[in-house]
């Protein structure tokens, strides 16, 4: 997974001001890679799905698709899948600790 480093600098009105955004802009791009390579093929294919889902997707070899937005629904697309990859990745995680409570008995008061 490729992350440009010039996704997070776009402007934004002052009235408007996004603490993430901030913050985004303030890491160094090895930072956003590293992270953005820590996603498993899991959580891949889950954001795949879910955005394909919601741009629509046809077969390439039978249609000639092309698809029209502007800047702010394509902000809002880029956010929706970035939200569904921080909630997948968190919900992993959580999966992971189950799991390894389970193994040592914990959670069943064993």
């Amino acid at each position: 997974m490729v992350l440009d480093p010039n996704l997070f600098n776009f402007e934004t009105d002052e009235a408007d001001i996004n603490l993430l955004l901030q913050y985004l802009k303030q890491q160094r791009p090895e930072v956003l890679e590293q992270v953005a390579q820590s996603a498993t093929s899991e959580v891949r294919q889950i954001i795949t799905h879910n955005v394909q889902g919601l741009v629509g997707l046809l077969p390439s070899e039978d249609f000639n698709v092309q698809i029209v937005t502007d800047r702010e629904n394509m902000a809002n697309l880029l956010a929706s899948a970035m939200m569904t990859g921080y909630f997948l990745r968190r919900m992993e995680q959580r999966m992971e600790l189950d799991a390894s409570l389970d193994e040592t008995g914990t959670l069943h008061g064993d």
